[in-house]
């Protein structure tokens, strides 16, 4: 009950103070306030590009087993709103905390990834055919969105609106955009889309850190961030004991 209490006191708060401090964070912002960027004003967009064959590479092979890959709500349930079993995710990392396991099936990736300065998240995002996101927003402008798509169907049907404008995802090409504008995403194709999906502190002048580094890190420091690890380590010991036990069917037969 007073985690409860707790949690809805949180949200309160949190949803007063993000508006006056995301006014704060557009006008520090050194990169402009845009809904999407053009990518290149950031410079590991062209880092990320240029290890897009290994990525995809990685990525292929933890998409051989896709049912050990969790629906991003059950990982993250402030996404149950919008998500269901159709968007699933592979997180490398959370709001900055490594998902060990995770980093070492995809060695070539997280090179990469950590040359990334001011990376927060970083997940493969696997959206089966016929999913669909409505329109929803961030919390944030401290941190920037960025999707390196690495499989994705040629079709119409799998797009991204925002604010009202509608992109497409290209193979190899980095997409980012700030999520606290409100977007909408589907992928109304027979075919699976993947993106390597970040979140990384946007470029901000003293001010703007200072107060970006504290919203963040109070949210980091919320229920919600400690619910979302917790949840990544259940579902990582679940799928330990399912090998353990069948490691140990199969000694038996032998």
């Amino acid at each position: 009950m007073a985690d409860s209490w707790f949690r809805r006191t949180l949200m309160r708060i949190g949803k007063r103070v993000r508006k006056p401090i995301n006014g704060v964070l557009s006008k520090d912002s050194l990169v402009g306030d845009p809904e999407v960027f053009d990518p290149h004003v950031f410079p590991w967009a062209k880092l990320l590009e240029g290890a897009y064959p290994a990525i995809k590479k990685e990525a292929g092979e933890i998409l051989a087993a896709r049912d050990r890959l969790p629906p991003l709500y059950k990982i993250s349930p402030d996404h149950k709103r919008i998500a269901d079993d159709h968007w699933r995710s592979f997180f490398l990392r959370g709001y900055g905390v490594p998902v060990e396991k995770n980093c070492a099936r995809c060695p070539e990736t997280m090179a990469v990834l950590e040359q990334i300065p001011g990376l927060m998240t970083a997940f493969f995002s696997v959206m089966a055919p016929g999913t669909h996101l409505p329109r929803h927003k961030g919390v944030s402008k401290a941190i920037v969105t960025a999707h390196l798509p690495l499989f994705v169907p040629d079709d119409p049907g799998c797009r991204i609106d925002v604010m009202g404008k509608v992109y497409r995802w290209e193979e190899g090409r980095m997409f980012v955009f700030d999520d606290t504008f409100k977007h909408e995403v589907w992928n109304d194709t027979d075919q699976e889309r993947v993106v390597l999906l970040m979140h990384i502190h946007r470029p901000l002048k003293l001010r703007g850190r200072l107060l970006g580094k504290t919203f963040l890190g109070a949210i980091q420091m919320s229920p919600y961030i400690k619910d979302a690890k917790r949840n990544q380590d259940a579902w990582q010991a679940e799928l330990d004991r399912i090998d353990a036990e069948q490691e140990r069917l199969s000694a038996d037969r032998l």
